[in-house]
């Protein structure tokens, strides 16, 4: 209990020098040891004389996040040993160190057909005056033979509340795509309807003719349908999302534009390597992209590369607080980072970065622009400083 107490009280640490985008920090927010001992050990002497784990927990991963009464809550997707994901609400009172655990994990109302699984929930303050939460709900294909037991289909499931305690289940959402994962609710009504980002897809793993971020409209969240989903944001040939890609948290609105942050998946011979990257949509239009910068924004680094999934990062959750971005990524299905920013800093990186070209040829063009370019600032500061 000691060594828990001071796990979960750890004081965090930036790392430094950072790249100017944003800084890391040293330890990770959540890891599988900072659930509460109370889910896992039963602490009846008579009945667990071993006092032996009945319950494990295997990870912390892909949280929601929303700043709420003064504290930073993250809604974190707790893996249990028998592979079975659930939400239970972590907060802290910075937004980087000493998350804890509510007593209780969440509770999701079930009917018809019961959640086989769920997981990597997205949190939206709506101007409606609801929290809703966007979450993959997972079911057996009922198609695929016996002898398959992987086959799955993902769709969209939605709750909301007004006081982050108590939950109401809302009618899945219905979309003219067999799968869909990494559905996210834009904050603000668009022309009156509710907006979403989607990602209509083929297959379980595989997006097929789909992938890529969509947008779509729907009148309502109470029954939310969509007819439309238009593709923003495709995945394309030998870049950083060309498997696929997705949106990760609601998009954080600025004076130059909504800036988005998704995460792009890609082939590499060790298996799927996922990364994060940003783009912005215009204000007039959030389903136009206005900047995207080439490349990746943050990746997996160190021990955020080994984990049960390696060499992925993901994020489903950020906060802004004032200035300040607290950028919530997990690493490797496994545990749960925090990097932080601000909104100046994430606006220039996304408005000045060089976009991606998708030649090798362009990106000898943008550095060869750039190191030209000190070249004139170091030979302009020789020159001032001779004439002195």
């Amino acid at each position: 209990m000691n060594k828990h107490g001071e796990l979960v009280g750890r004081k965090n640490e930036a790392i430094w020098p950072d790249n100017g985008i944003y800084t890391r920090f040293k330890y990770p927010v959540l890891t599988a040891a900072h659930a509460p001992l109370e889910w896992q050990y039963d602490f009846d002497h008579l009945a667990n004389p071993f006092l032996m784990q009945r319950i494990g927990i295997n990870a912390t991963f892909n949280a929601g996040a929303i700043k709420w009464q003064g504290r930073y809550l993250l809604m974190v997707r707790v893996e249990a040993s028998d592979r079975k994901s659930f939400f239970a609400i972590a907060e802290s009172p910075n937004g980087i160190d000493n998350f804890r655990f509510r007593k209780y994990p969440i509770s999701i109302p079930q009917f018809g057909d019961p959640d086989t699984n769920v997981y990597d929930i997205r949190l939206t303050h709506h101007e409606d005056g609801w929290v809703y939460g966007l979450f993959c709900t997972e079911r057996r294909n009922p198609d695929a033979p016996e002898a398959d037991q992987s086959a799955a289909i993902a769709q969209c499931g939605i709750i909301r509340t007004r006081d982050m305690e108590h939950w109401e289940r809302l009618p899945d959402l219905k979309t003219n795509s067999p799968q869909q994962r990494n559905v996210v609710l834009h904050p603000e009504f668009v022309n009156g309807k509710y907006a979403l980002y989607t990602r209509p897809q083929d297959g379980f793993i595989e997006t097929g003719k789909g992938g890529g971020i969509a947008f779509a409209l729907t009148d309502s969240m109470e029954n939310a349908a969509v007819h439309d989903e238009h593709i923003i944001d495709a995945k394309k040939y030998h870049t950083i999302y060309e498997a696929k890609n997705g949106q990760g948290p609601a998009p954080l609105k600025t004076p130059m534009g909504w800036l988005h942050l998704a995460h792009g998946v890609r082939h590499t011979a060790a298996g799927l390597r996922y990364v994060l990257y940003l783009f912005m949509t215009a204000l007039d239009d959030v389903s136009q992209i206005i900047h995207k910068p080439g490349g990746y924004f943050l990746a997996p680094e160190g021990d955020e590369r080994i984990g049960d999934v390696s060499n992925v990062v993901f994020c489903n959750g950020w906060i802004v607080d004032d200035d300040r971005v607290y950028i919530y990524y997990a690493s490797s299905d496994t545990r749960m980072h925090v990097a932080t920013s601000s909104i100046e800093q994430l606006v220039d990186y996304v408005k000045n970065t060089p976009e991606d070209g998708f030649i090798s040829a362009r990106s000898v063009d943008n550095i060869r622009r750039l190191t030209q370019k000190n070249e004139h600032i170091e030979h302009g500061k020789a020159t001032r400083l001779e004439g002195q």
